[in-house]
């Protein structure tokens, strides 16, 4: 009863605090459906109050004796202060701050990480390594119409401007640009060495950094020419196995300021860090982790990043500053968070999933 109230009580306080604070969203099971990993549901953590777990909203029910669903994706919007959550078959549009459902709906195909445009009002959610993407409207879950690629869809960015969707897939070694105002396919990034997998691009849309299966590194590409234009491996390591993804390299991130690009290591638990400054980008350090790392991201000011390991770094000294624990003391990774803006009661800011570029 007291844990009912106190959750409750939590929820009031976003609405009745009238200074700005700023809070991590982590959707779990985000790293495969290991529920020893966070639970089930979204972790939201008070990054003012060195990330002090805050709450959890509920997402889907588990039926006794069923496993979870893997959490596939999430995105936010900051104009409808809903954040979007997506498994292996549907999504669910929850309200940020009461924490109620909006809607909830399965989609032919399954599903597997969704972007949200920057106007908050369509999803591009990808069939699960299916031929197809769902172009979705985000207030009601209606399919408005379907891109089709061929290409195992799989990861998508929602460009910052709105102008552009990137559509990587498991089955292609291109990377394919939809224009969301005729939903079609307008252009190519590659080929690059091999599928892709993890990837980022630059605040401009004029550059694009992939991850690609068999590669402990990325590879750069020009989105003007379609070209790939770099190829870079991680020095003074050894690839070795991994633990999930089939990748070496799955995750990696631009800061804000496009200055620095992160790169995930699974195999020997590091997050190799760039100069994006100069092209190819030249790598500066390494950082160790405590688990396999399978994604990096931001928060939006850029000061700080978010290893799926559940350790938080300072963008600046490179240092571990804090680790995600639930409110059993259990470890949290996830693969799935983003940061938000909360003033008087409602979602001013909203973060990204993907480190992209921020730089226009």
């Amino acid at each position: 009863m007291l844990k009912i109230a106190c959750t409750l009580a939590l929820f009031c306080s976003f609405a009745a605090s009238a200074a700005e604070q700023h809070f991590l969203y982590v959707a779990n099971p985000g790293t495969r459906n290991y529920v020893e990993y966070g639970g089930v549901g979204i972790s939201v953590f008070d990054i003012d109050n060195g990330y002090k777990f805050v709450k959890r909203i509920a997402t889907w029910d588990v039926p006794a004796g069923k496993e979870p669903e893997n959490v596939k994706g999430v995105a936010a919007s900051a104009k409808t202060g809903i954040i979007y959550v997506s498994s292996l078959n549907r999504i669910i549009a929850i309200n940020m701050i009461s924490g109620n459902r909006i809607w909830d709906k399965a989609y032919e195909g399954g599903v597997d990480r969704i972007a949200l445009s920057p106007d908050g009002k369509i999803i591009y959610a990808p069939q699960l390594e299916g031929p197809k993407w769902h172009v979705v409207n985000a207030a009601n879950g209606n399919v408005i119409t379907e891109v089709e690629t061929k290409s195992g869809s799989h990861n998508t960015i929602f460009a910052a401007d709105g102008s552009r969707v990137y559509l990587a897939g498991l089955k292609s070694t291109s990377l394919s640009i939809a224009d969301p105002k005729t939903n079609k396919v307008s252009a190519t990034v590659g080929p690059f060495e091999n599928v892709i997998r993890p990837f980022t691009v630059n605040g401009n849309n004029s550059l694009v950094f992939v991850n690609v299966n068999g590669l402990l590194g990325f590879e750069v590409g020009d989105v003007k020419t379609g070209k790939k234009i770099a190829h870079v491996e991680v020095e003074g390591v050894k690839q070795g196995p991994v633990k999930r993804h089939g990748c070496p390299a799955h995750g990696i991130a631009l800061t804000p300021d496009e200055k620095e690009l992160w790169l995930a290591d699974c195999a020997n638990e590091m997050i190799h860090v760039y100069d994006a400054t100069v092209m190819p980008p030249k790598q500066v350090k390494s950082l160790k982790a405590r688990d396999c790392v399978g994604w990096v991201s931001f928060s939006m000011d850029g000061k700080t990043a978010y290893s799926s390991t559940g350790e938080i770094f300072d963008s600046a000294t490179k240092k571990i500053i804090a680790t995600l624990t639930d409110e059993a003391g259990h470890a949290v990774q996830s693969e799935k968070m983003l940061d938000v803006t909360v003033v008087n009661g409602k979602v001013t800011k909203a973060g990204n999933q993907f480190g992209v570029g921020a730089k226009k």
